[in-house]
């Protein structure tokens, strides 16, 4: 530890929640991060698996740099993003932004908000629905394999 951090007890650093980054695997499955602690990550093939295995990584990863004195991160706080961002792009986009969300009845704010949300989310949705599609076909296959 660090001569500036005060060492807490394990029990606290194990009873933070770290924010936790999910990314699908192009080659099937998923891969999560924790990325407050460096190279804490795991991979499983379903979300829930995926969940129960960086809680497992995270706890490893913990009491590993708990027992050989390195330092912790604390989780990034919320209150560290203050909401607020300064972009410059092009006129031309930005024009293009401004009739986009005139013609969709919402300020330019909300509208790119909007935008920045659904590409930022966008991966684990997609992850989501593609899990949901391959449970609903194999329910279908179930199904059709019962009938008389």
């Amino acid at each position: 530890m660090s001569s500036e951090q005060v060492k807490e007890e394990l029990d606290f650093y194990l009873s933070l929640n770290y924010p936790v980054t999910v990314h699908v695997d192009p080659e099937g499955g998923f891969v999560a991060e924790i990325e407050d602690l460096p190279g804490c990550m795991t991979q499983a093939e379903t979300l829930d698996e995926l969940f129960a295995a960086i809680q497992d990584a995270r706890r490893a990863w913990i009491e590993g740099a708990y027992e050989t004195g390195q330092d912790i991160r604390l989780p990034r706080e919320l209150d560290e993003y203050k909401g607020k961002i300064l972009v410059r792009i092009p006129r031309s986009l930005h024009r293009d932004l401004a009739h986009a969300a005139r013609r969709d009845g919402v300020s330019l704010n909300q509208y790119i908000t909007s935008l920045l949300a659904a590409g930022v989310h966008g991966d684990l949705l997609a992850a989501r629905a593609s899990a949901l599609r391959g449970l609903c076909v194999n329910e279908v296959r179930s199904l059709v394999s019962r009938k008389p």
